[in-house]
């Protein structure tokens, strides 16, 4: 089950296209924690609803927005303090980073 779940994150990130490559520094989260996401995406599109599928998460609202292969941003010198990918505010990151819940996107 592990390697079927494995080969489906891989496929799902293959089929998504990386963002913006710098991060504003000054970039805060009104809600949430900042996180460099490999992609944003609705809950109800096809691939991140097969993942949450197969990840057993039920999203109430279709219309959220889901970031997928998410990492903390912190503060400059501690941890990920860069980001290559979509910059996005996220409300729920307890999924081990393979998905992110309630997130926005920065746009820079």
């Amino acid at each position: 089950m592990q390697i079927r779940l494995l080969g489906l994150v891989t496929f799902a990130l293959a089929s998504f296209a990386a963002a913006t490559p710098t991060l504003r520094s000054d970039t805060q989260c009104a809600t949430g924690s900042l996180q460099c996401c490999n992609s944003v995406q609705a809950a109800n599109s096809p691939a991140v609803a097969t993942l949450l599928g197969l990840l057993g998460i039920v999203v109430q609202d279709v219309t959220a927005q889901v970031g997928v292969t998410c990492t903390a941003i912190t503060a400059v010198g501690v941890g990920s303090d860069s980001c290559t990918a979509q910059q996005a505010c996220c409300e729920n990151n307890s999924f081990h980073g393979v998905v992110a819940l309630g997130c926005s996107p920065i746009n820079v």
